[in-house]
């Protein structure tokens, strides 16, 4: 089975029973001029994964592997979008509010949808959740149930929201999940280093952590 140098130790996994998920990478939230620079973020901060991204998509694809992308966002009529959330934020930037690509973190918009970059090919699975978690009021239990998958590789962003409670809500179902550094984001360098040390603390308390290179070396071989 592959194994890739990772912090709190090797991360060693079943080719056959991992998936490789790519957590909200949205034009609402990589966009020059989208909804998360309309907050004040820096969005290079988030766009700098996605060249090492689209090499461990490419790399996994040519293996075979299953991917499951990730949107977050709302129904139209935003009936599934709880109070707490939508009063969140500025007045006329917030969920459902136009934005520049759309309607913001609504279904069906041009923002809401994935980055040309990064965009699913064939019959990889796209799940549409409302929370900043994947599992949350999503199929994504049932599907890898339903594969066999007990092991993700996990991408996206951003680090210390949708990926951590991604991450912990996985942990908590007993998946072991592999976090690649140079392919998570955050908005703010600081809660980067930080998240990614919380996943791989006390012996992998969450997680490990590695980088992407790694585990293309290691599926290659």
């Amino acid at each position: 089975m592959p194994s890739v140098d990772a912090k709190p130790g090797n991360f060693t996994f079943d080719l056959d029973k991992t998936a490789l998920i790519v957590i909200d990478m949205q034009r609402d939230f990589l966009m020059p001029g989208g909804f998360g620079e309309s907050l004040g973020n820096d969005v290079s901060q988030l766009r700098r994964t996605i060249e090492p991204l689209a090499a461990l998509i490419a790399a996994w694809r040519s293996q075979g592997l299953p991917i499951i992308h990730t949107r977050e966002g709302h129904k139209p009529d935003l009936s599934d979008c709880p109070p707490a959330k939508l009063n969140r934020g500025a007045p006329s930037q917030r969920i459902g509010d136009p934005g520049a690509f759309g309607r913001i973190l609504i279904q069906g918009e041009y923002g809401h949808d994935i980055i040309d970059e990064l965009q699913p090919v064939g019959d990889e699975v796209v799940i549409d959740k409302p929370g900043k978690g994947a599992f949350y009021a999503t199929d994504l239990s049932e599907i890898l149930e339903k594969s066999g998958v007990t092991s993700l590789i996990v991408t996206g962003v951003t680090t210390e929201v949708c990926v951590h409670t991604t991450v912990r809500e996985a942990n908590d179902r007993g998946y072991e999940c592999l976090v690649l550094a140079d392919c998570v984001g955050s908005y703010f360098p600081e809660f980067q280093q930080v998240g990614l040390q919380m996943i791989a603390a006390q012996g992998g308390i969450f997680g490990w952590v590695a980088e992407s290179p790694a585990v293309i070396s290691a599926i290659q071989e």
